[in-house]
């Protein structure tokens, strides 16, 4: 089990989410030696790079293939750049954020109102489409 060293940019001071990672998988009996965590990385592709790294070190195939498991809105995204980092991938989504029965929520009216917590769900949308932006022709980063 291998979790990206993702960190907060604008909160130095938190440790990486892999570290906190391991130690919820530990906590849930799964072996130390059975879970393991990259370098510090900020964004997908850092993830990404990073994973074919700790990959090349440890699987002796030119084929790698993981399970990747990210929020369901961030999958499209993610799975692009781990393939075109030559990683094959299984993809995995959780956390999905739409409901289900969407007519019934058109049935309340106090749901026509607007909400403080949809200004987050909408600021979660807009990075996403940033970022699928940004990913859909990387050929100018290093």
């Amino acid at each position: 089990m291998i979790f990206t060293g993702g960190i907060n940019p604008l909160s130095s001071n938190l440790p990486p989410e892999g570290d906190i990672y391991i130690k919820e998988a530990i906590s849930m009996g799964i072996p130390r030696e059975n879970v393991f965590t990259t370098y510090p990385v900020s964004n997908t592709l850092q993830e990404a790079k990073a994973i074919k790294k700790f990959l090349n070190n440890k699987i002796p195939s030119s084929q790698k293939k993981i399970i990747l498991v990210t929020s369901a809105f961030h999958m499209k995204r993610a799975k692009t750049v781990f393939e075109r980092e030559g990683i094959s991938v299984l993809p995995y989504p959780v956390d999905f954020r739409s409901k289900r029965s969407f007519s019934s929520n058109l049935k309340n009216t106090l749901n026509w109102m607007p909400a403080s917590h949809h200004l987050n769900s909408s600021s979660i949308a807009i990075r996403e489409i940033i970022g699928r932006t940004i990913y859909r022709d990387w050929k100018w980063l290093p």
